[in-house]
């Protein structure tokens, strides 16, 4: 692979200027593209095959970095195939095919969540950027139904956080739809887990993807860099510390220094660069001694030169026995012993185990002579010495203890063969069974401290001074140095004969044909070599095998520290040096476990990855590459992350950089340059993540950092400034656009942290704040282009709504096809579709788009008003611009409209209703010119409407038959029947060529109630009536801002209602006059049903105007009490006509009697007629039929009166008057005839008249004292003397009928 690569890149120099060639065939540029292309790809993916080494490392080995447990955690991102999702189960919800059970009041607010948020388009740019979350959704809805559940009315036991909670419930189980919540749980447990806390395997595996690395190059990777070995991750970093402090040292030699923005801080760097690595060997220094198998690390000495130190001169560390006692767990098995055939087979055998003192024995077997006893033994040794016996009991009387059969001797090791083995034991000589084997297994355990043990060949000039075999043992003592120390054999006995310090040696393979000596290669023993060296002194080492060397050198490099990494001889470097002719008897390298898997690697062209030096790559370029790829993968994932990385991921790149020395600005430089890519392309980032990257970066570059004064290079400077515009840019962008970058207020606080970082940003240095008035300037330029920006896509959105509508709405466009074909169409013509609008259809639509106008206040004020709260004026300005847009469009619209048109009210109350409740907007310059606009429309309308009602008054009543009001539909020609759901101003004459106003208000006018209680009026006056009062409804209902204008408006209508009663009442009055005057003067008068309906219009006029024509303040009060007096003096005039009726009948009445007066000839004849006709016929009671007439007039007319006049009052008025006035004239009557005897026809009908009159006023309710009056009392006394006067001449002339009361009159009245 290596080969490979060192051939492509002669090709890639090639590339650029090659010579002709004399070859005819001619490398197409196609060819030569993907050649570059296949080139790049190849330099792309070793680059990344490199940095996955590195990072591999730092996953293996952390000494830095740990993974932050107090990171906020990150919410599960929605996708658009999960929005669509989700849309779906909330229609379905809305169409009512799920079984969740709700109210209207819940089913209103999904409906509008559904329809504002689900369906917005700024949500879907949300999802789109990753920036949107499931807990998104859930806090729009709660705050959508915070503010219906707040208005909603009070019920008795149940709360409304009870309400709000069971709203949410509701809405989580739509959200979820028919998921098990338990599945859902425990995989959002799993999630969160993972997005904690990553184990090494995780961390493997995400960079893994991250950098395109396969498995089988990370396997490779893995086990040729030896990272689950931590003694070799604990070289490397040792190692790569020496060569940044050799690195530093070069630069301060060279003078290579990058180029600082100040001349004194070359010296500055140099010491920067010392203190990084002085700071990591702390950390290395301050990492706790691992235990059960795990990794600890060993001091590295702050040296320039770690490959020299003093092996035996140092005090501060010198070891004893006692600091390397090592403690060795043994393990022996015996399991079965051989060729014992001397002894009977009823013979009990037994052995016994001896250990350190220590003896343990298997219990006795007779004829299999097999065992499997374990005996457990601890040692301190590490070539202790175990004993076995074989033996039998003895048969002897005087035998004092068991017959030994024989014995072994055993020397186990920490490498020793695990498995069980055959050993030959030792007999005395007279012993029959020579060949006696016994089958053990051993196994001795290594210690954590001891890293390596063997026998070793060794010759020194200070220390071990002969060529000899010796067993060595290298320790760790924790905290302490390494030691190194040798064990020999001497009479048996094993015991440790020197020690010497192994810290700091530097150890290298060595070839027996390389400068040795004469006396060195008369050396007998050993066949790999290797050596120690120190200053002064040198040590050889030798092996009997390659695999040992190679071991030995790994585990003693590792221990010393050495910056230099042994590299075992190639096959071809032995041969030469045993030149040629001695035969190779070692085995290949390849062939040793331990190497197996760096031959692999080499084969795959992994070698130069591994074996590379850290030191000589420009991690600052590389660390770059890693955090963009990193950036990428975690923008990817299934959390909305906001740019945040993950903890694992920081814990990697902490890491990373702090080994590799990438410098922190550079880091935070480089971290804000890729999200700012990605934010101006669309991602949702978190600007407090901007925010803190940013003010590193700002307080590194001014010199305000708070770990000191730090070194600054022009690039960085240069960087920063770049990177400070491109924010400034993207942060104006933002907040011009801030409707859909945080569309309702998602995510929580970043339209704040924006606001925020960009007071930071336009600060000139870290400590010097910006002028208050510079950002206030900066941002009222971004609201101000924010306004053309919302209403330029409002109108956008509006007019794309209203196409859809008219498409969908008319037939023709049933079709998809047909849609799609007029979308086109309309596409193609636009200007002639503009054109061909109707005044009303842009009327429709400026209204439709003011509602829209108005939901995006409503929405800014809801969702983005507590961020700019710093800023409120600024927004009222915002908000004004807005509206200032849309003031030219609606101008427009309402310009085209025809004159004397009334369809734009429903604007004006739409947008009043609106800004009057704003306490910033009333009033504002938007308000006022709305308020110039209709003011002048509405004093029009309300001209009109006068001059059409005083027309209406006078042809109604020109052709006002006074017949009573029944119903709407029969009786009230000029009132058309409202809408419930949207009632009309009442239509003026056809011919006046005036439209009225809709009224926007969705319930039902106070005005229908009146009329179907009121069903006696006359068809004007209801009509005068409905329309007076629908009139200032209308004017009450625009809800006028200007208090001024508002009380004129309210003044006139008044004052005009008060005209139009007084005209009303005065026509009526007049009509009342002429139709009296038509009527019959006799008994056969009937009171018609007019004269009521004239009555009631009275009551009408009294009861309205108490609404219609009083106001609440000063003087105008004057209007209600002007046209009350009128209505009360015309009342009582029509009271006086219609008595004056009556009192004209009865005289005629009392008349007719008058003919019947004493002295009278028509008297005279009368009485002789009656009396000569009286003898041969019965004649008929004279006088009975005008009083029968008289007393059905007065009851018809009483029950006619009582039951059409809807006043009560009126009627007792009418009645006491009617009353008085014919008692007064019979009175008169009589009192004309004082000298005269009533005939008898005059008295039994007056006697008539007069009881029954009583009776019936009586009856009707008259009281008593005006009943009992003088009047009636001088009546009643003069008729009973006549009566008396009477009965006496006339002998029972009378016939029954008397003053007095009876039972049999009352019956015969009956």
């Amino acid at each position: 692979s290596g080969g490979g690569a060192g051939g492509l890149q002669p090709s890639s120099r090639a590339g650029g200027g090659r010579p002709s060639s004399p070859s005819p065939s001619v490398v197409s540029e196609k060819e030569k593209e993907e050649l570059e292309r296949l080139q790049k790809e190849e330099e792309e993916r070793k680059k990344k095959l490199q940095l996955y080494v590195f990072v591999m490392r730092c996953i293996a080995y952390p000494f830095n970095a740990k993974q932050p447990t107090d990171m906020a955690r990150r919410q599960q991102k929605i996708s658009k195939q999960q929005l669509q999702t989700v849309k779906d189960r909330f229609q379905a919800f809305l169409n009512g095919e799920t079984q969740i059970v709700a109210d209207e009041a819940f089913m209103n607010a999904v409906q509008s969540y559904y329809e504002v948020f689900l369906k917005s388009d700024r949500v879907a740019r949300m999802v789109q950027s990753g920036g949107c979350s499931a807990n998104d959704s859930r806090e729009v809805f709660k705050k959508h139904i915070e503010k219906r559940v707040r208005s909603l009315p009070e019920i008795d036991g149940l709360s409304k956080e009870t309400v709000l909670s069971s709203w949410m419930a509701k809405f989580d189980a739509i959200y979820r739809g028919e998921e098990d919540p338990r599945k859902q749980q425990a995989r959002m447990t799993a999630s969160a887990a993972s997005e904690l806390i990553l184990s090494k395997e995780q961390l493997y595996e995400m960079f893994q993807n991250i950098l395109g690395i396969k498995k089988f190059e990370h396997q490779l990777l893995y086990n040729a860099c030896q990272l689950d070995n931590p003694d070799e991750q604990a070289a490397q970093i040792r190692r790569e510390l020496d060569g940044r402090l050799q690195m530093a040292d070069q630069i301060a030699r060279e003078r290579k220094f990058p180029k600082f923005v100040s001349k004194e801080m070359e010296n500055m760097y140099i010491e920067e660069l010392k203190s990084s690595v002085n700071l990591l060997m702390a950390n290395l220094e301050s990492m706790p001694v691992s235990k059960g198998g795990e990794f600890k690390l060993q001091k590295l000495k702050r040296s320039h030169n770690a490959s020299i130190i003093d092996m035996g001169e140092e005090s501060e560390n010198q070891l004893s026995k006692s600091d390397v006692v090592l403690s060795f767990s043994l393990e022996v098995l015996v399991i079965f012993v051989q060729d014992l055939g001397s002894h009977a087979p009823n013979y009990k055998i037994a052995c016994s185990m001896h250990c350190e003192g220590r003896d343990l024995h298997t219990d006795l077997s007779d004829s299999v002579h097999s065992w499997g006893t374990q005996g457990d033994f601890s040692t301190t040794h590490a070539l202790p010495a175990v004993k076995v016996k074989l033996f039998t009991e003895s048969t002897g009387v005087l035998a004092l203890e068991d017959k030994e059969l024989g014995r072994v001797i055993l020397h186990p090791t920490p490498n020793s063969p695990k498995q069980s083995e055959w050993h030959k034991m030792a007999v005395s000589k007279n012993c029959p069974d020579q060949d006696l084997k016994i089958k053990l297994a051993v196994r001795m355990d290594k210690p954590q401290n001891m890293k390596h043990s063997g026998y070793l060949w060794a010759i020194g000039k200070n220390v071990w001074k002969r060529w000899k075999k010796r067993f060595f043992e290298l320790r760790d003592e924790g905290s302490a140095t390494s030691s190194l120390g040798h064990l020999t054999s001497v009479d048996g006995k094993h015991a440790h004969e020197l020690f010497a310090k192994a810290r700091g040696c530097s150890f290298s393979h060595r070839l027996l044909a390389d400068k040795l000596d004469a006396e060195m290669l008369r050396l007998e023993g050993g066949r790999a070599f290797f050596n120690a060296v120190k200053e002064g002194d040198t040590v050889i080492f030798a092996s009997d095998d390659e695999q040992d060397r190679i071991l030995w050198v790994q585990a003693m490099y590792r221990a010393t520290g050495q910056s230099h990494k042994p590299v075992p001889p190639t096959q071809v470097q032995k041969l030469n040096a045993k030149g040629g002719n001695v035969p190779q008897l070692d085995a290949p390298i390849s062939q040793f476990s331990g190497l197996k898997d760096a031959d692999r690697a080499q084969k795959h062209g992994m070698d130069e990855f591994i074996s590379s030096n850290p030191c000589n790559f420009d991690h600052a370029s590389l660390f770059e590459m890693v955090q963009r790829l990193t950036l990428d993968h975690r923008l990817n994932d299934s959390y909305s992350c906001l740019g945040w990385f993950s903890p694992g991921q920081v814990f990697v790149l902490d890491e990373y950089c702090a080994r590799n020395g990438v410098r922190g600005c550079h880091r935070h430089l480089c971290y804000l340059r890729d999200l700012l890519e990605r934010a101006e392309n669309g991602a949702m980032i978190d600007p407090t993540l901007l925010h803190y990257s940013f003010a590193f970066c700002a307080s590194h570059v001014h010199g305000n950092r708070p770990d000191g004064i730090g070194t600054v290079t022009v690039e960085e400077k240069e960087r920063f400034e770049e990177i400070k515009e491109r924010l400034r840019v993207l942060l104006e962008n933002q907040i011009t656009h801030f409707r859909y970058c945080f569309p309702f207020g998602r995510p929580e606080g970043a339209l704040k942290a924006t606001l925020s970082l960009l007071e930071r940003v336009l600060m000139k240095d870290i400590v010097t704040p910006v002028p208050q008035e510079e950002v206030k300037t900066v941002i009222r330029k971004c609201l101000e282009q924010a306004a053309l920006v919302n209403y330029s896509r409002l109108s956008e959105y509006a007019k794309i709504e209203g196409k859809k509508r008219e498409m969908y709405e008319h037939p023709v466009f049933c079709l998809a096809s047909q849609v799609m074909d007029l979308t086109i169409q309309n596409q193609k013509d636009a200007e002639n579709v503009g054109r061909l609008i109707t005044p009303a259809k842009k009327l429709e639509d400026t209204i439709r788009l003011a509602e829209l106008v108005i939901e995006v206040l409503q929405q800014n004020e809801e969702h983005h008003a507590e961020a700019f709260a710093w800023w409120s004026d600024l927004m009222v300005e915002h908000a004004e611009t807005f509206l200032s847009l849309f003031a030219v469009d609606m101008d427009a619209a309402l310009e085209v409209q025809p004159p004397d048109t009334w369809d734009s009210f429903p604007l004006f109350q739409l947008l009043n209703d609106f800004l009057r409740t704003d306490y910033n907007l009333c009033n504002g310059k938007f308000h006022k010119h709305l308020q110039d606009l209709f003011a002048p429309l509405v004093v029009r309308y309300v001209d009109l409407m006068e001059s059409s009602i005083a027309q209406s008054i006078h042809r109604g009543f020109e052709r006002e038959s006074w017949e009573p009001v029944k119903s709407l539909t029969s009786n009230l020609p000029n009132v058309n029947l409202p809408n419930v759901n949207l009632p009309k101003v009442p239509n003026l004459p056809v011919n006046i060529p005036l439209g009225i106003p809709q009224m926007p208000t969705f319930s039902a006018p106070s005005w229908m109630a009146a009329i179907y209680d009121a069903d006696n009026g006359s068809g004007t006056s209801e009509d005068l009536f409905w329309k007076l009062d629908a009139l200032q409804t209308f004017i009450r209902d625009l809800h006028w801002p200007e208090e001024e204008f508002g009380k004129h408006l309210e003044q006139r209508l008044k004052l005009m209602a008060s005209d139009m009663i007084e005209s009303c009442v005065k026509r009526t009055r007049i009509a009342f006059e002429v139709k009296l005057q038509k009527t019959s003067r006799s008994t056969d008068f009937r009171v018609p049903q007019s004269i009521c309906t004239m009555f009631n219009v009275m009551v009408d006029a009294k009861a309205q105007s108490t609404k219609l024509c009083s106001m609440e303040m000063g003087q105008e009060h004057q209007y209600h009490s002007k046209i009350d007096e009128l209505i009360e003096e015309t009342v009582k005039e029509m009271i006086t006509l219609l008595v004056a009726k009556f009192v004209t009948i009865l005289e005629g009445v009392l008349a007719k009697l008058s003919r019947y007066d004493e002295g009278t000839l028509f008297s005279s004849f009368l009485s002789f007629t009656v009396k000569a006709a009286s003898k041969y016929v019965d004649v008929p009671k004279p006088g009975m039929d005008v009083a029968d007439a008289y007393v059905t007039f007065v009851r018809h007319s009483q029950d006619v009166l009582r039951d059409k006049v809807n006043e009560e009052m009126y009627i007792e008025r009418l009645f006491d008057q009617w009353y008085n006035s014919s008692m007064n004239v019979i009175c008169t009557w009589l009192t004309d005839r004082m000298d005269l005897q009533l005939h008898i026809y005059q008295l039994k009908t007056l006697i008539r008249m007069v009881k029954k009159t009583y009776r019936d006023f009586r009856l009707q309710g008259v009281l008593d004292s005006t009943l009992n009056s003088k009047t009636y009392e001088t009546i009643r006394n003069r008729l009973t003397v006549e009566e008396a006067t009477a009965s006496v001449s006339e002998g029972g002339g009378l016939q029954g009928i008397s003053m007095k009361d009876s039972d049999e009159e009352d019956e015969e009245d009956d």
